[in-house]
């Protein structure tokens, strides 16, 4: 990989070279970054990426809900969209537009005032836009795929692209988009509704959260996608690892006494830790199920 850190390209946002990254994940674990970009907007992040050497790799960041860190830190560039020029959300007629900053519960609430239906679930996930779109991300029967119309991007060569829902692909919590691509904004079509209807099935879903799930905790929403007609909770309670404490490096990781598909970082666990346990449960529930459990959290970067 071309060491293109002693003459990077210029930037007008920040460009932070050797940046610990646990700070910027809900887990609070994780290594150090060859650098963190934080664009001022999408000319600047065309601009660098343009700039940058085509072997560095790249990868997208939001608010860090959904992602293990590892401890080793990631080699190449971790690109954040964070900041107002990312987050504006506006709204036309049934028609909304969320930049990929944007909080998911922040796009459900803006669509509640606008009398927009069918944006409630977004209430109910932790994380932005941009994770949303590539995971196809959804909760209580309702997912992305249902209301998104299209979203705009960048891939790795710095231009822009477009996709429509269909350009997706999507299924349960996948998208077949290419990879590369670092998302702008998105845009929703919903249905017409009063605003306090709307507004009252968004407390429901927020109520629901509060009382069942760890949001309290360091921790990074669904560990595991639920496996076809089978829950991932169910699988993990029953094997047993509910509360259970697991250690590889650091001071251990569990899955939460609250919501068992829930892994929670209690003190001082680091990235192996939470990864490690993962793991074990996934072989463990296997051995005694046949059931093979798939990660719903990203890993990105180098074991410690």
């Amino acid at each position: 990989m071309t060491d293109w850190t002693k003459a990077p390209p210029p930037v007008r946002g920040k460009l932070l070279l050797d940046e610990a990254l646990g700070q910027y994940t809900w887990f609070r674990v994780g290594g150090k970054a060859d650098a963190l970009f934080i664009p001022a907007d999408e000319d600047d992040l065309i601009d660098f990426l343009k700039a940058l050497p085509a072997d560095v790799p790249v990868y997208p960041l939001g608010v860090g809900s959904n992602v293990i860190v590892r401890d080793g830190g990631v080699a190449g560039v971790v690109i954040r969209l964070a900041g107002r020029a990312w987050g504006q959300v506006t709204t036309d007629g049934l028609t909304i537009t969320a930049g990929s900053g944007a909080l998911d519960a922040m796009v459900a609430r803006a669509s509640a005032k606008a009398g927009i239906a069918g944006l409630e679930f977004y209430a109910g996930i932790p994380g932005s836009i941009g994770g949303a779109l590539t995971m196809n991300a959804g909760c209580y029967g309702s997912e992305t795929c249902d209301v998104l119309v299209s979203a705009r991007g960048v891939n790795r060569k710095g231009e822009r692209v477009e996709l429509t829902n269909a350009q997706f692909g999507y299924t349960y919590r996948h998208s077949n988009a290419p990879a590369d691509i670092i998302w702008i904004e998105a845009t929703y079509r919903g249905t017409a509704d009063a605003p306090e209807a709307v507004a009252a099935r968004i407390a429901e879903i927020t109520s629901r959260r509060e009382t069942t799930q760890p949001i309290r905790e360091k921790t990074g929403g669904s560990t595991f996608k639920n496996p076809e007609g089978h829950s991932s909770w169910k699988l993990v309670d029953q094997a047993g690892w509910r509360g259970k404490m697991f250690k590889m490096t650091g001071g251990g990781a569990m899955f939460s006494e609250l919501h068992s598909n829930f892994m929670i970082n209690p003190g001082e666990a680091t990235a192996a830790d939470l990864e490690g346990l993962g793991e074990v449960v996934r072989q463990d529930i296997f051995s005694k199920t046949g059931i093979q459990l798939s990660w719903e959290i990203k890993r990105i970067g180098r074991p410690g």
